[in-house]
């Protein structure tokens, strides 16, 4: 199954882990899994985010480790559809954070005649706190990166 995931991918926590790991899952051993990472064009309006190639770099380490047998491509996405609306994909994995954008895409796939995504949406993951772990809440110092309390 060729599968598409997206995002800032800023300080890699258990949220983003979580998605990467469904998302190799969703794309089996022999798929294609494409991970968009944000430039930083597009993160100039966010606080503190590490450059794309620190971001790049943290997830294939993580990839790295998990040994995934899918074939992986990890490329910057300018806007927030990526590659979605030329190149073609099964499905797109998402948060809630993201569906909206996902039936967009869909939206916009059906417009120009394209087959729409499978959309997979999974739950937050949440921290010790019950709220969803984020980047913006590890960089306040509120959690760890595996949504530990450290406040």
């Amino acid at each position: 199954m060729r599968v598409c995931i997206g995002g800032t991918f800023d300080i890699l926590h258990k949220g983003h882990k979580t998605l990467i790991k469904h998302a190799l899952r969703t794309a089996g051993s022999n798929g294609f899994l494409f991970i968009g990472v944000t430039t930083d064009k597009m993160t100039r309006n966010k606080k503190n985010v590490k450059p794309f190639e620190q971001r790049k770099r943290a997830i294939s380490e993580y990839l790295y480790e998990k040994k995934p047998t899918a074939n992986i491509t990890i490329k910057p996405i300018k806007d927030k559809y990526g590659p979605t609306l030329e190149k073609e994909f099964d499905a797109i994995i998402v948060s809630p954070e993201t569906l909206e954008t996902a039936e967009e895409i869909n939206d916009k796939r059906t417009e120009i005649g394209k087959k729409p995504l499978k959309i997979i949406k999974i739950p937050f993951v949440l921290a010790e706190d019950g709220k969803p772990i984020s980047s913006s809440r590890i960089k306040k110092g509120e959690i760890d990166t595996d949504g530990k309390i450290l406040v």
